[in-house]
């Protein structure tokens, strides 16, 4: 008679290896349920107060300039100073939630955003101001390099693209929102006022955010390490792709935030004399690009990046063209057009980080969205210079250099070897 021989201590009976399955897969959050719809509500309304924040002063620029004696190239540095500040945190603020967590370095920098924004709205001097918008744009650095991060550790996988897909709605919108709000209000009460309704509105977000995301579950802390760091720029700047994204993002966010820099000084003097309301109206173009950025993100995964982008910085070219003629219909389609092309060729490049970089992926994303910034900070300053000897059309003349030189680095990715398992990279 055969006795029966009991398992090995280290074997795994059927059964309980479904229930390990079936908790590590509990570990994530699913669509459907309570916590996937705090998380993307929180996250959307995270997503909404860092962009309302970031670009609302952009229409109160002329109200600057008129207030400080100051021309649009110094006016400017409220907003460039801001996004320097964000480009910079973006290196430092990422390993920082390594090592502390997620969640509490996303609501540090949401209440310190919104309560500098407060403060800049009380400062009695431009100097004052400018050292606010400073600290913002490095406080907002905390939910732009940990958002993501926190989504794909904490979203199951197959839900994942759903959830960035609303974070990001929530960045275009916030955009969108905080020029138009205070775009319209700086014509009925003054900047400091249109300022204050920002930050309030933010300080609301951030508690909502605080009270509602659910604490990660799947963070596991680790410890600053600078070698790995060095490794990862090497590998990405000795890439063949990398380095010129990473310049696409420089060249495309520049010329983005030109146009909307001073399109303001434009419309507010003859022949147009539009009031304020008007201005930040048009901000309702985002809305072209909300939707462009998904449509043409689509339209890149089924035919290529390399065959959608160019065309993309070419709409963005043919849009500032038609900006330079003096009919108002065809300058507001101009910058329709130049929108619809800038959010269509940021959702290709962006996506075209991930699938180009075989290591250090999240570090390959920061590199991109520093050198985002940093053309926001520097050509969106640059672009005054411009309008103060040439006007609109000096305006039209950088931002047209901009797009040439992006054009042509959008031809070299497209002549790029694919990498293997990305056929239509």
């Amino acid at each position: 008679m055969k006795t029966a021989v009991a398992p090995f201590a280290h074997e795994i009976p059927p059964t309980a290896l479904d229930d390990v399955v079936a908790q590590l897969n509990d570990t994530y959050i699913e669509k459907g349920t309570p916590a996937f719809m705090r998380t993307v509500l929180a996250l959307f309304s995270g997503g909404f107060a860092t962009f309302a924040l970031l670009y609302c002063v952009q229409p109160m620029m002329p109200v600057l300039s008129k207030e400080y004696g100051i021309n649009a190239a110094q006016s400017s540095l409220i907003l460039s100073v801001a996004t320097a500040l964000l480009a910079i945190g973006l290196l430092i603020t990422g390993p920082i939630s390594d090592s502390l967590g997620r969640k509490p370095v996303m609501v540090v920098a949401l209440f310190g955003a919104a309560l500098f924004t407060i403060l800049g709205a009380l400062m009695p001097n431009w100097q004052g101001v400018l050292v606010m918008r400073a600290l913002v744009g490095l406080s907002l650095s905390g939910l732009a390099a940990v958002g993501m991060t926190y989504l794909s550790e904490e979203i199951h996988p197959k839900h994942i693209g759903l959830a960035m897909g609303l974070y990001i709605g929530g960045n275009a919108i916030g955009g969108m929102s905080g020029r138009l709000i205070t775009g319209v209000l700086i014509d009925f009460v003054s900047w400091h006022m249109a300022m204050l309704v920002i930050g309030v509105l933010a300080l609301i977000a951030a508690t909502v955010f605080w009270k509602i995301l659910p604490p990660s579950r799947n963070f596991r802390a680790s410890q600053f390490n600078t070698r790995s760091l060095i490794d990862g720029f090497t590998v990405h700047f000795r890439d063949a792709g990398l380095p010129w994204l990473f310049l696409e993002g420089f060249l495309l966010m520049g010329s983005f935030v030109t146009l909307f820099n001073y399109i303001g000084y434009r419309l507010l003097a003859e022949p147009y004399g539009m009031s304020q309301a008007f201005v930040g109206l048009l901000s309702i173009v985002y809305l072209s690009g909300i939707y462009s950025s998904a449509k043409i993100g689509a339209l890149a995964d089924k035919l290529g990046r390399r065959k959608v982008l160019w065309g993309m910085i070419l709409m963005m070219l043919v849009g500032i063209v038609l900006t330079l003629v003096t009919p108002l219909p065809v300058v507001v389609f101009g910058i329709l057009l130049f929108t619809f092309g800038f959010f269509g060729a940021h959702s290709v490049a962006s996506s075209w980080i991930g699938r180009r970089a075989l290591k250090a992926k999240g570090q390959a994303s920061s590199l991109y969205l520093f050198c985002y910034y940093v053309g926001s900070s520097v050509a969106g300053t640059l672009g005054g210079v411009f309008w103060h000897y040439g006007g609109w059309n000096g305006i039209g003349l950088f931002i047209g250099a901009l797009l040439v030189v992006a054009l042509l680095v959008a031809l070299k990715l497209a002549r790029l070897q694919a990498l293997p398992g990305n056929v239509k990279a």
